[in-house]
């Protein structure tokens, strides 16, 4: 029985792992930090107080509890040793005769890592569930204030970074303000704020086509959103962004400019693309060593055109379900087979009744895409229960416009003072 360590509860090593479920040939370790797996194509929506976290996160365990073949252990690796076959985790060492790394990714600030505190990433649920309560303590803040300066400095807010992420991330801000919180208040107007999308390059959502990228701009504008392209971020801070010489006064930064691979990348020593990713063989193996496969966010790997292929769910679903297959034809002593990767299109959702979609040629945009958006979401998700809640809160929004997880939830958690403990009243 050959011994699979697996490296990343993500779309990846979920995939890999359920295609060889109770196989008897493989005795299978899936390890990840965390005890779930996320959708994190939906994180922006609890972020912006459209979902619960619990809605778009399952536990591993549950996932693969079918598996007998399969053990689940909750651990941070911190260092592989290929020429022994072994990975560190936690003090604890597990040997592997094939290894699958499918870690994936982290926000990337171009060397000023210091910008994080300022400007929150979106990749993990705490993320969400901050950016989510700085969304909306912001507007509490207005609110507790006479200063109309200081009520503008809180009633605006800024995102870096013009792709999916930050597109998603403007639209759903606008409309948390001019529809859920317009009426809410009584000193402030929600409708009055300011939302700013910055963009480096000449357009946003740039792996689009020209056309929808255009469209894109338009639902932004008419919902309110200011865009600006052609514009780099110099400095951020607690104040607000600096672009050169001029200054936005904003309580709320939002990061979604850039990405970097799990440091893992690091460890391998391996050769590395200019992101920081691994350059992997056809088969997604690392070159001179058919034992260790790399997935997802953290490969280099190649479409049919030479072209690096993207960070997206579909790439990371069809390498677990790949790098299953190859492992399948080892053992009937086949040759391996390269990765193709079949194109599904990408999409991005602006907001209520708006969004793009673009497969093989056909681009649509509007309520249709929507349509198709909320169906591929749905679909996708893990676990009926998780299918069900989503499609009944987003029906709610949308007939009453109102968002079911306006929790502001404090990083820190203060206990009852001891002094107070066991007194009777």
């Amino acid at each position: 029985m050959k011994k699979v360590i697996v490296v990343g509860g993500g779309f990846a090593g979920i995939n890999f792992a359920k295609h060889l479920a109770n196989n008897k040939n493989f005795e299978i370790t899936l390890m990840d930090r965390r005890n779930y797996h996320l959708f994190q194509p939906l994180l922006y929506q609890v972020a912006t107080a459209g979902l619960s976290p619990a809605e778009i996160a399952t536990p591993i365990r549950t996932i693969v509890s079918h598996a007998k073949n399969i053990k689940v252990v909750l651990a941070n690796v911190t260092d592989i040793d290929r020429a022994n076959k072994t990975i560190l985790a936690e003090g604890t060492t597990y040997r592997y005769d094939t290894l699958v790394l499918a870690c994936g990714a982290k926000h990337s600030y171009f060397g000023r890592q210091e910008w994080e505190e300022y400007a929150p990433g979106l990749k993990t649920l705490e993320q969400a569930t901050e950016i989510r309560r700085r969304i909306l303590k912001s507007f509490e803040d207005a609110e507790r204030t006479d200063d109309k300066e200081v009520q503008r400095k809180h009633l605006t807010f800024v995102i870096v970074g013009g792709g999916p992420t930050g597109v998603e991330l403007a639209g759903a801000i606008a409309e948390i303000a001019r529809q859920t919180l317009a009426k809410d208040f009584r000193k402030i107007d929600p409708t009055r704020n300011r939302v700013i999308l910055i963009e480096a390059g000449s357009r946003v959502l740039a792996s689009f086509s020209e056309d929808l990228s255009r469209k894109a701009l338009q639902d932004l504008e008419n919902m309110g959103v200011q865009v600006w392209t052609n514009t780099r971020v110099t400095s951020v801070t607690g104040e607000g962004v600096e672009l050169g010489a001029e200054k936005i006064q904003a309580a709320t930064v939002l990061w979604a400019a850039g990405v970097t691979p799990s440091s893992l990348c690091q460890v391998l020593k391996s050769p590395l693309d200019p992101q920081g990713r691994i350059i992997v063989e056809p088969d997604l193996t690392l070159p001179g060593d058919p034992n260790v496969f790399c997935l997802g966010d953290m490969a280099h790997a190649k479409d049919k055109n030479g072209q690096a292929l993207p960070g997206l769910a579909p790439v990371a679903l069809q390498q677990g379900r790949s790098t299953a297959k190859n492992l399948l034809r080892d053992l009937k002593q086949k040759p391996r087979e390269a990765f193709r990767y079949l194109d599904k299109g990408q999409m991005a959702t602006i907001g209520r009744k708006k969004a793009v979609l673009q497969f093989k040629g056909i681009e649509i945009s509007g309520f249709l895409a929507w349509c198709a958006w909320l169906f591929i979401h749905i679909y996708y998700l893990i676990g009926f229960k998780n299918r069900v809640f989503v499609f009944a809160q987003w029906s709610w929004a949308y007939f009453t416009m109102k968002r079911g997880a306006r929790l502001i939830v404090d990083k820190e958690w203060r206990s009852v003072p001891k002094s107070t403990l066991g007194q009777k009243k």
